[in-house]
């Protein structure tokens, strides 16, 4: 396991511009393997499912035109126009993701209010939601891939589910290995995947082209009008072909915004499109062929190598949602909204690629409970989509914040845009709604129990940073009874972390009152998360003399880096402070917890925050300072 820092440019965005072609092409090819493995995927599920069920259409000319046309929209308007023009506009330095367009929109916000606390519960509870996308995905995707044996033979009934949750398995133990190894070929695979699924779709189109009917949103309309509960009900699963859409904005900051424009738009969009309209021309000749549409496409010679290209793929959109929770994880932990936990790099040259080992085991245990309780693909597509439309319902409420603050548009221009984005959403939404009490409710309460630990972890800090704050005593009242006392310098330099920069530090007073001792030279060191997802190095540090031997610094982070304090005061630009890093000592506060009633927050919930806090990656580790270099001071604090 290579663990290394966050130093220097971030892949991505601050690249793409301005490269030739061919490096563009070349970040077109990783975004097909990264990107669109989620959205990707869907042909194998997504058409079937609205003509499977106890609500599901009748298998009829006109319901498969008007299915058609609702995907063909469906892609059109939320992911071509929505993401791809409209949200992958507001990046945050290069950066996209659910958090980085909170912080980019509570950016906004001058004052504390209804509005900045609307957004920030609003941008966490959509990054909730999106662990529960992290546990269903990899079940639906590989559950519907390994299902295609049974087309070719029912001997493999009884074994779907064990290889399934062997491959699984097999995933989510290769993640500590990272995916730099294999990552080269995630873009070439996918590019055979795409055009496999346009050839296949081409093959039926041809036999039958007036599935490209389904073009006029009328029949579309038709599916409302004349399906009545069942018409409101389909739109759910229509939904199915979009689940992708997040992944687009969050993976903004690994390839830029026009490798992903390009991809979509050359490649994936074309290629997605004439599978589905190969599905509905295959159901317009052959409705029986709905139980197995996608592999029924398919020559029988095909099957098993299909098969196997199936599962490839659906592994690969496995891996980018779960590489997107530990990417997602490292920024709540910058944020603020989750305790320290172990964050290990997988990649010397790619600082997104990032292992989170507690994670990646909630997220096995999940996902194997999910394929053993649901069993089949189908069952699994009720408890898909809810946490995925709800979370595009909020990133539609906070890029209109951002454009409306940040952008300065008009209200004439954006809310009418907005309106039509939220009536699109909120109608996936509601359609999806519908599945809870047949598994939506499943992300519901991942999104609910993830937020819940979310915001008891920040009120919890935030608590705690209060009692501090309480016994801290000014600096310049501090220094004074150092000039007073004249207390004993010890030779060498000891540096205090500490979470108020402007305060003296708990244990420096604990040190000075019990000790009687004060070293020669006393570094006050402030580590700082700011809002935006990458620092450049010459902005890294502030660094200001106080007086009598003492310094206060300020390391400056990103959201998107993991502090390294010891690279951090290696860069220092200070003459002054030009410290040997091997002979200085740090001192660190150890937090004891003491619960005393309801006072700040509920009891049940310092109880939960003491228990996180307990369990908590410890400060030395998470800001790898050599541990023999600690000296650890404690601190009772009453909650």
């Amino acid at each position: 396991m290579v663990q290394t820092d966050n130093e220097g440019a971030h892949h991505g965005v601050e690249g793409s511009n301005g490269r030739d072609s061919s490096y563009v092409l070349k970040l077109t090819l990783a975004a097909l393997g990264i990107v669109y493995g989620d959205i990707g995927t869907s042909p194998l599920y997504a058409v079937r499912e609205c003509f499977r069920g106890r609500d599901a259409l009748p298998v009829t000319p006109a319901n498969i035109l008007g299915v058609l046309s609702l995907v063909f929209w469906s892609l059109v308007i939320v992911i071509s126009f929505k993401y791809l023009v409209f949200v992958m506009r507001a990046d945050n330095r290069g950066e996209g993701g659910i958090l980085a367009l909170m912080t980019l929109g509570t950016s906004c916000v001058k004052k504390r209010g209804t509005k900045l606390l609307l957004m920030t519960v609003l941008g966490i509870f959509g990054a909730a939601l999106l662990y529960g996308d992290g546990m269903i995905t990899p079940a639906i995707s590989v559950l519907s891939a390994v299902e295609g044996l049974n087309v070719a033979t029912k001997l493999f009934e009884p074994y779907v589910i064990p290889i399934a949750l062997a491959i699984l398995i097999a995933l989510f133990m290769f993640q500590k290995r990272g995916t730099a190894g294999i990552g080269s070929i995630f873009g070439p695979v996918m590019l055979v995947w795409f055009s496999v699924l346009a050839v296949l779709g081409i093959k039926e189109i041809i036999k039958d082209p007036k599935i490209f009917m389904a073009f006029d949103p009328r029949f579309a309309i038709h599916i409302f009008t004349k399906g009545g509960w069942r018409g409101f009900v389909v739109l759910g699963t229509v939904f199915l072909v979009v689940t992708g859409g997040e992944a687009l904005y969050a993976d903004m900051g690994h390839f830029g915004r026009k490798p992903i424009q390009l991809g979509w738009f050359s490649v994936v969009f074309p290629a997605l499109l004439l599978n589905y309209f190969g599905q509905g021309a295959l159901l317009l000749d052959h409705p029986e062929a709905v139980d197995n549409l996608f592999y029924k496409l398919a020559p029988s010679w095909a099957l098993y190598p299909l098969v196997l290209l199936a599962t490839m793929a659906t592994v690969i959109a496995s891996q980018a949602v779960i590489s997107g929770s530990f990417s997602l994880t490292r920024q709540a932990m910058q944020l603020g909204f989750s305790p320290r936990l172990t964050v290990l790099h997988t990649s010397r040259e790619e600082i997104g690629q990032v292992y989170v080992p507690s994670i990646n085991w909630i997220l096995l245990i999940g996902t194997v409970c999910l394929v053993i309780g649901f069993r089949h693909s189908g069952n699994l597509a009720a408890a898909y989509g809810i946490a995925v439309s709800a979370t595009m319902v909020i990133t539609t409420l906070l890029v209109f914040e951002v454009a409306h603050i940040l952008w300065n548009w008009k209200l004439w221009q954006i809310l009418p845009l907005t309106i039509f984005l939220l009536i699109i959403d909120t109608g996936f939404f509601t359609s999806n709604i519908t599945k809870i009490a047949s598994g939506g409710w499943v992300p519901i309460l991942v999104a609910l129990t993830v937020f819940t630990l979310m915001t008891t972890w920040k009120k919890g800090r935030e608590l705690v940073k209060k009692r501090i704050d309480e016994k801290v005593v000014p600096l310049k009242e501090f220094l004074q009874q150092v000039k007073e006392k004249r207390p004993y310098r010890v030779p060498g330099t000891a540096i205090f972390l500490t979470g108020n920069p402007v305060g003296t530090p708990v244990p420096l007073i604990r040190n000075f009152h019990h000790n009687k001792i004060v070293h020669e030279r006393i570094i006050l060191l402030h580590v700082r998360i700011e809002e935006v997802p990458f620092v450049r190095r010459k902005h890294r540090s502030i660094v200001e003399e106080i007086g009598e031997g003492f310094y206060r610094v300020i390391l400056r982070y990103g959201f998107s880096e993991h502090p390294n304090v010891l690279r951090g005061l290696r860069h220092l630009k200070s003459e002054e402070l030009d410290i040997n890093l091997s002979e200085i000592t740090f001192f660190l506060g150890r937090e004891t917890l003491l619960i005393k009633g309801d006072r700040g927050m509920k009891t049940w919930r310092k109880e939960l925050f003491a228990f996180l806090s307990r369990n908590a990656r410890d400060a030395t580790r998470f800001f790898r300072i050599p541990p023999d270099q600690v000296i650890e001071i404690g601190v009772q604090i009453k909650l």
